[in-house]
């Protein structure tokens, strides 16, 4: 049984320690440069834009999170869900925390009117592709992921400068 509830400031340290064991499972075990501070900060200020729910055991023993932000559709005309993390450790892995997880944020989209869950996967995570083609998700077959960020980002903001002065 998984109980699912919103994340409190007294999940950081679990939830900080799920993110550093996902950053080895998607081998980027260097790439964690978050910090309890940040992300106490970005959940729990006056306005947080950032959510996390928790899965937990019926002993109260957190098994596993979700951590979660709006999108926008300009389609649809309405928000939907970007599922940024999902994990559950794996000791607790195959007893429903990760389908708990989603089905807690499928319904909150529906309650809200939102149109729409998504979220990215690695390409090589076959038991996590299976695990949600089996919940009725789909892969955006045409779409490709990117990113600008590091020296990359900071050169073509840098860029906006340069050309504001011109």
């Amino acid at each position: 049984m998984s109980v699912i509830r919103p994340a409190t400031v007294e999940d950081v340290p679990a939830i900080l320690q799920m993110i550093h064991e996902l950053a080895i499972y998607e081998k980027e075990p260097h790439a964690v440069r978050n910090t309890p501070d940040m992300l106490t900060d970005v959940l729990f200020d006056g306005n947080p834009r950032v959510y996390a729910t928790m899965a937990e055991n019926a002993a109260g023993e957190v098994q596993g999170f979700a951590l979660w932000f709006l999108n926008y559709s300009t389609w649809e005309g309405v928000h939907g869900i970007y599922l940024e993390d999902l994990y559950v450790t794996p000791a607790a892995r195959g007893e429903g925390h990760g389908k708990a997880l989603l089905q807690h944020l499928a319904a909150t989209a529906v309650e809200r009117g939102y149109a729409r869950v998504e979220w990215s996967v690695l390409d090589w995570n076959e038991p996590s592709i299976n695990f949600y083609k089996k919940l009725g998700a789909f892969p955006m077959e045409e779409w490709s992921t990117f990113r600008l960020t590091g020296e990359a980002l900071e050169a073509f903001g840098a860029a906006r400068e340069a050309h504001a002065r011109g």
